[in-house]
């Protein structure tokens, strides 16, 4: 389980590397919020790593989430 601060952590960085999408994409917020997830449940806590991983998650998800 998470710690309080850890959560917000990556509900603001999932804020920010989804801000140039549309609410209404929640597929794809999803994706890039699970990949984020799996990074910091590894140990990663840094801000910006997990913007790149977020960022890159984002422009991989699936094309049936586009």
């Amino acid at each position: 389980m998470l710690d309080a601060d850890t959560a917000e952590l990556l509900r603001a960085v999932l804020d920010e590397v989804c801000a140039s999408i549309s609410p209404c994409e929640t597929g794809i917020r999803a994706h890039v919020a699970s990949k984020i997830l799996e990074a910091a449940i590894g140990g990663e806590r840094t801000p910006e790593r997990l913007k790149q991983i977020g960022r890159k998650a984002l422009c991989e998800a699936p094309t049936m989430w586009r």
